[in-house]
Order: structure tokens, then sequence, then C-alpha cells
């Protein structure tokens, strides 16, 4: 019963520890955009959508930042 529940143990904190890191590359990837963007809301809601696009096109994360920049000198307002 011992090994049970050891096991389930690490098998949720490795879980949750997976999600948290998974959550968190999302929320530095928003934040990312978002700086680009500057106060512009108009300019915000662009980078966010250029984000979603960028995970749908599955860009590589080493070449985000400068994709993104590309898309933000791509804005017209």
């Amino acid at each position: 019963m011992d090994y049970f529940i050891v096991l389930v143990t690490t098998v949720a904190g490795l879980y949750f520890h997976g999600w948290l890191y998974l959550r968190m590359r999302r929320w530095m990837d928003r934040d990312l955009a978002l700086s680009m963007a500057g106060k512009d809301d108009d300019k915000r809601a662009y980078m966010l959508q250029r984000l979603e696009l960028a995970r749908a096109q599955k860009i590589k994360r080493k070449a985000l930042a400068a994709w993104l920049e590309r898309e933000a000198a791509n804005y017209r307002a």
C-alpha cells in the first residue's frame, strides 16, 4: 500500500510540474507578443492573433521572437 501512495503522489507531482511548465511557457510567449505591441490596444490584439497563428504554424520557440518582430513590423494601424 505504501508503494501505491508513493507512486500516485509521484505521478501527480510530475503531471502538475509538466502542466505548470507548459502554462508558464504560454504566459512568456504571450508577454513577449504583448511587449512588442506597446500600449496600442489594436496592435496588442493583432499581436495576440499573430501569436495564435505562430502556434498553428508550429513556429519553433527559438524562431518565435524573430517571427513576432517581423509581424510587428508589418502591422499597419
